[in-house]
C-alpha cells in the first residue's frame, strides 16, 4: 500500500536524527570550501591534497634536515607550494644557522634551543605558526586549534599575503624564545 504523501516509500531512520561521527566530517571531500569574504568570486580549483592539507596529520616522514623539509614542500600543490617556498626561503635569507625539519607532518624551523615556528599546508592555505606567539609583537592574528595555548600564526592564502618584512620579525622574536623540544633556560 502507497503513502499518501505523493506515492514515495519512506526512507530507511525517517524520523531519527542523523549523526555523523567526528572521524566522518574530517574526510576529504571533493567539495570546494564555502567562499570566504576574501575569496568571494575567485573560481575556486579543486586538486587532490595531501592528507594534512584535509585537516588531518601528513604522512611525511618526522625527519631532521633540509631534505626532508624540501621534499614535503615540494609535495604540496599550487598555490600552496609556492607560498612555502617563500617562507622557507625567508627564514633561511632572515636566520643565520636555521635548522630545519619534519615534525607532526609539517615543516619546523629553529635556531639552537629547539623548534620555534612551523609551516604546513592545508586545503586553500599555509599556516605559519610560531610555537610562542603570544609572546610576539604584534601577536600574530590566528589561533591555531590543536597547537597549545600560546600559539599564535598566520594562514596565508595567496603569495600576496606574505608580508616579508613582519614573517621576518616575528621569526627573529620566535627564535629569541626557547622553542618546543630545547632546553628551558
Amino acid at each position: 500500500m502507497m503513502s499518501p504523501d505523493d506515492g514515495k516509500k519512506p526512507k530507511v531512520g525517517a524520523g531519527r536524527p542523523v549523526k555523523e561521527s567526528a572521524r566522518a566530517s574530517t574526510r576529504a571531500t571533493s567539495k570546494a570550501p564555502k567562499p570566504t569574504k576574501r575569496t568571494a568570486g575567485r573560481e575556486q580549483v579543486l586538486t587532490t591534497l595531501p592528507a594534512a592539507m584535509t585537516g588531518r596529520a601528513s604522512p611525511a616522514t618526522a625527519a631532521v634536515g633540509d631534505k626532508p623539509v624540501f621534499a614535503y614542500i615540494s609535495s604540496l600543490p599550487q598555490p600552496q607550494r609556492a607560498i612555502a617556498e617563500r617562507v622557507d626561503a625567508l627564514a633561511a635569507k632572515t636566520l643565520p644557522d636555521l635548522q630545519r625539519s619534519v615534525k607532526w607532518g609539517m615543516a619546523w624551523y629553529g635556531v639552537g634551543d629547539g623548534w620555534c615556528f612551523s609551516c604546513g599546508g592545508f586545503a586553500g592555505h599555509v599556516k605559519l605558526t610560531f610555537g610562542r606567539g603570544t609572546a610576539l609583537t604584534p601577536v600574530p592574528p590566528a589561533a591555531p586549534i590543536g597547537m597549545g595555548k600560546d600559539s599564535r600564526g598566520v594562514d596565508l592564502e595567496s603569495e600576496g599575503d606574505i608580508d616579508e618584512r613582519q614573517l621576518a620579525s616575528w621569526m627573529q622574536q620566535a627564535t629569541a624564545i626557547p622553542g618546543f623540544g630545547g632546553r628551558k633556560r
